[in-house]
């Protein structure tokens, strides 16, 4: 009763061809979105199809009113049989899988309490609009970011050369706020892949962590926040072992193939180093707390300004040490939106104020203070900002973000491939 696999594959690689659109016969259907137009081989429709400078074709037999008796044929000539026969059903086998991943929906896993070991995990849809041109990062890193998840994408076979299970893992570790959730939004949507959001602190214990990465599926990002807080809460059911076993045990290895594994940090310093070492963790990125290239993207992205003239301004108050988190400096603009001059001036005012990390309250009381002055001084633009309800707004969004500022005047390693390295190099931004 089971179904042909490769039948299923088949399918799909035809009905993705560029010459389905130039057949005389050919049904069309809609997709999962209203704008999606399917096209599917007739019953008995032939179909060309070429490879390796060889002529295949394909025909559809059977009827369409039973689903007992569909079959491909595939008719290649006999010159040719032995050259691409073998080759051609693996193209057909990996453009099937890649079509499908683009079409697939992506979706969001967490962990749930259940009592039924194969139900622990409950999807909703991926919309996240986090990508890569959207994150506040510097453009080098970004590339080197980029090119190193191409490279996984495409490094299947290297891997097994080398004895070693197809995945890649990073850390991401800095201050709260300053995008290390968006970045990995923007790492899922750049190649595709679902996110499995594990909670730790609803894992009983180690044996139900290997059980939610046993049903985990191929192409996903696998996720762990704040790791290391999790690690010096004793009280919890998984072990440090347990959790170094998920990250490089045996069962990581036969079972994390094809899947890429983040684990975000605040502050690495006093996390034991067995769990950061090569091979548990690839990938080190650094996130800071904002200067002045990140603060230029976000007024890009937030404002539509490129340049102002308040730009030397707020530049000369990052020169003197003073910075706020990205999502600190992106929920200014956000308030201030209608206005860029009265949004770059709230930025000035609080890297001035809070940008030590001392005098949390004052940002919102200079706001509240000064808001009818600022209106006054953007003379035709109006915002709605400064009403009660736009304060208790942003109080809320403070508490969000804590109280709490780290603050490090040593350059810190952005994008370390080698943790051996000493994290005063940098070359990030």
């Amino acid at each position: 009763m089971q179904g042909n696999q490769l039948y299923h594959k088949v399918s799909i690689y035809l009905n993705s061809l560029a010459s389905m659109e130039d057949s005389d016969f050919t049904n069309l259907f809609t997709g999962k979105k209203s704008n999606d137009i399917i096209l599917h081989l007739d019953p008995n429709q032939l179909i060309d199809d070429y490879f390796l400078g060889a002529r295949v074709s394909w025909i559809n037999e059977g009827k369409s009113d039973t689903s007992c008796c569909r079959t491909f044929v595939l008719k290649i000539r006999k010159a040719d049989k032995r050259r691409i026969l073998r080759p051609y059903l693996q193209h057909i086998h990996i453009t099937s899988d890649e079509v499908e991943q683009k079409k697939k929906g992506l979706k969001l896993y967490i962990n749930i309490d259940s009592h039924e070991q194969n139900r622990r995990w409950r999807s909703v849809p991926f919309n996240h609009p986090s990508t890569f041109d959207t994150i506040a990062m510097e453009s080098d890193l970004k590339n080197k970011l980029k090119s190193d998840l191409d490279s996984f994408l495409k490094a299947k076979q290297y891997y097994h050369r080398l004895g070693r299970a197809w995945k890649r893992s990073y850390l991401l570790y800095g201050p709260s706020g300053t995008g290390k959730s968006s970045f990995v939004a923007a790492m899922a949507n750049f190649i595709g892949y679902d996110v499995y959001d594990i909670d730790l602190s609803r894992v009983l214990d180690d044996l139900d962590l290997k059980t939610l990465l046993l049903q985990t599926t191929i192409k996903s990002v696998i996720l762990i926040e704040d790791l290391d807080l999790f690690l010096m809460d004793k009280s919890t059911g998984v072990s440090s072992s347990g959790v170094l076993n998920f990250m490089d045990g045996i069962l990581n290895a036969c079972c994390a193939e094809e899947r890429i594994m983040v684990f975000t940090m605040n502050n690495k310093d006093h996390v034991d180093p067995a769990i950061l070492r090569p091979g548990r963790i690839d990938v080190h990125i650094h996130f800071p707390l904002c200067d002045f290239t990140a603060f230029k993207t976000l007024a890009n992205s937030y404002l539509g300004v490129k340049d102002h003239k308040l730009f030397p301004q707020v530049e000369e108050v990052f020169l003197t040490g003073a910075s706020l988190s990205p999502a600190e400096i992106g929920e200014l603009m956000i308030a201030n939106r209608n206005s860029p001059s009265r949004a770059l001036k709230s930025v000035i005012t609080a890297l001035q104020t809070d940008g030590d990390g001392r005098g949390s309250l004052n940002i919102r009381r200079q706001w509240t203070d000064n808001a009818s002055r600022k209106s006054a001084e953007d003379s035709g633009e109006h915002s709605g900002i400064f009403s009660k309800e736009g304060v208790n707004a942003m109080k809320d969004f403070r508490k969000l973000y804590g109280l709490l500022r780290l603050k490090n005047n040593k350059k810190s390693e952005s994008f370390d491939m080698t943790p051996d390295r000493k994290d005063g190099q940098s070359c990030g931004s």
